[in-house]
């Protein structure tokens, strides 16, 4: 028998056979559950408190799941992992004051990464506010910077038509999160339900827009005299449900398609002309390619600084095509010579039947001659010294799973290698933080992508320092006996900052060797299965160990410590003037071989290799 007491169990109720109580006299906090379920919401991640207490002792009448964090901040990254698996809005709840602020950083992870997400948090009373009451923060005023937009509720009327507000503006247009602080007496208080179903009218709001016709035509215009054409795709592609479209541009255009990171599945990876991650830790004749192009068409992304490099030099002889949802978005970092403001599957859709046939044998050449030595440097063909590296462990893993997992990584040097040696050809299957590069976020962003895709293999790449962040949520696993799978690339430092500190610091490791539990008795301690690998004949075992195991497990990957990421753009540097890994002498021959190659181009000079 159990010694841990479990949550009162939830009737059986059905949302076909749930009333429905429009019209009647409700409390706040049984409105709050109402405009919920008229919001199609299933589960919510939350921890309960003083300020929230009446909407948790309402919730038990409601047929929606909740799950129970070790931590707000938790809860705010499970709703991110549901959105972004799901496309859905994410919901989390919190208490007033630490409640609210523990929340603040997966709030802020979902606004860089333009995340559908709701937080409800409870507040003081409303004659209270403003006065230091016990556990009153101003968490709209905290929180104005990184969402959408929040609202502080203080009547029971407004709850109802704020909700609805909330989840139209998270998820129409450009996404993102939305707050709603509801002050303790409005979920107290009584008044009629009412609820309007047609999408709410807020003036000054424009989240749709229509492609210009004319822009369209330019667009084409160039796309069609473009002799070196490199396509940027975004994680708008993924949001849009572009990718078909997109698939179907390249196959017409021959254009070959570069991807960032939250990009990533947008378009397959095992398409013949998808080039990889551009970008700082990017392929390396991915960044060749786009200082070399003379046309850009960036769909769904943001110029991001990990993206280009040094702006100044930054694909300095591409003329520029940007389709981008967000209007802000335009011209604030990259000046663009055609600027398309719509959605991507919109956009894209439009300029399809305008785009002609082309012969990109000659560039696509090219960028094969780029490729150059990539293959010899690369981790996977370096002898075995019977070291085991994080490179092996991804690589192993993509091939035991068929590339078709769900794919959750934190951030770090795993989270480049995972973007680097896992394949993924399906959208919705690598979730990461990117924006923000919010350690702690993979573990809890995980078990919201299980609750969304409850058919997916699910799998956590961590590393040993944002794993202990978050770690906490092991329990949440076994509480609500879901499957995950977490694989911790533990290298004993904080490994990307002692990279840095490596190239750039002298080699001055300050603060970045980490000491870490034993993850096998930790993961036991907590009611989960686990092992420990050493060896890279032991992963494909421990791969499909960890799938056959009914339950969720941990799996900890004792990696080479002090192996690095590359290729590495240097911040600040030009986007061609990278780190690359130093071949063994045994290689030496190849590069040399190689490195001619890129050195001569027959259709573009471009100097200096990296």
């Amino acid at each position: 028998m159990s010694v841990y007491p479990s949550e009162a169990p939830a009737p059986a109720l059905s949302r076909e056979t749930f009333p429905d109580r429009r019209g009647q006299v409700l409390t706040g906090a049984e409105i709050i559950w109402e405009s919920l379920l008229r919001e199609n919401v299933e589960v919510v991640f939350g921890y309960p408190g003083g300020a929230i207490m009446p909407a948790y002792d309402a919730m038990i009448a409601y047929p929606i799941h909740h799950v129970l964090v070790r931590h707000e901040q938790g809860g705010s990254h499970m709703a991110d992992g549901y959105a972004r698996a799901s496309g859905r809005v994410g919901v989390c709840l919190g208490t007033s004051g630490p409640g609210a602020t523990n929340l603040v950083t997966g709030i802020a992870t979902a606004m860089l990464d333009s995340i559908p997400m709701v937080a409800i948090t409870g507040q003081v009373h409303a004659h209270l506010l403003g006065s230091d009451a016990f556990q009153e923060v101003d968490i709209t005023g905290v929180t104005l910077p990184i969402t959408k937009h929040n609202y502080l509720v203080t009547r029971v009327e407004e709850i109802a038509p704020t909700l609805r507000e909330a989840f139209y503006i998270a998820r129409s247009g450009r996404p993102g999160p939305v707050l709603v602080d509801i002050c303790k007496n409005a979920q107290q208080d009584k008044a009629p339900f009412v609820w309007a179903d047609a999408p709410p009218t807020l003036p000054g709001y424009r989240p749709v827009h229509v492609p210009l016709e004319t822009d369209i035509q330019r667009a084409a215009a160039l796309i069609n005299g473009a002799k070196r054409p490199v396509i940027l795709a975004g994680q708008g592609v993924i949001k849009a449900g572009a990718s078909e479209l997109l698939s179907r541009l390249v196959e017409t255009s021959g254009m070959p398609v570069a991807m960032t990171l939250l990009g990533i599945g947008g378009f397959p990876a095992s398409h013949p002309l998808n080039l990889g991650m551009m970008g700082m830790h990017g392929e390396a004749w991915v960044n060749h390619a786009i200082q070399e192009s003379d046309l850009i068409l960036a769909v769904g992304m943001r110029f991001d600084d990990r993206v280009t490099g040094r702006l100044a030099t930054y694909a300095p002889y591409a003329k520029k095509i940007h389709i981008e949802l967000d209007p802000s978005e335009i011209n604030k970092n990259v000046k663009v010579d055609v600027a398309i403001v719509a959605d991507c599957k919109v956009a894209l859709a439009e300029l399809l039947p305008e785009v002609r046939p082309a012969d990109r044998a000659p560039w696509l050449a090219r960028i094969d001659a780029l490729k150059g030595d990539s293959a010899v440097r690369d981790i996977q063909t370096l002898p075995d010294s019977g070291k085991l590296y994080a490179a092996h462990v991804i690589h192993d893993l993509w091939r035991a799973t068929d590339g078709n997992a769900l794919v959750v990584t934190d951030v770090g040097q795993h989270q480049m290698w995972e973007a680097q040696y896992y394949k993924h050809d399906a959208p919705r299957t690598l979730l990461t933080s990117g924006g923000l590069g919010t350690m702690g976020f993979a573990l809890p962003a995980a078990i919201g992508a299980r609750f969304a895709r409850r058919d997916a293999d699910v799998w956590v790449v961590v590393g040993d320092g944002g794993f202990q962040m978050t770690a906490c949520e092991l329990t949440t696993l076994a509480q609500e006996d879901i499957k995950v799978n977490v694989a911790i690339i533990n290298n004993g430092f904080l490994g990307m900052v002692r990279q840095w500190q490596q190239f750039f610091y002298g080699g001055r490791y300050v603060a970045t060797p980490i000491r870490s539990p034993d993850f096998v008795k930790l993961a036991e301690a907590h009611g989960l299965s686990a092992r420990r690998v050493t060896s890279r004949a032991e992963v494909l075992d421990a791969v499909a160990w960890a799938r056959a195991e009914p339950g969720s497990v941990v799996i900890d990957f004792r990696v080479e410590q002090e192996d690095s990421v590359y290729p590495m753009v240097p911040a600040g540097a030009d986007l061609h003037d990278m780190i690359r890994r130093t071949p063994t002498r045994a290689q030496a021959s190849a590069v040399s071989t190689a490195d001619q190659a890129v050195t001569h181009n027959p259709i573009f000079e471009t100097g200096e290799d990296d």
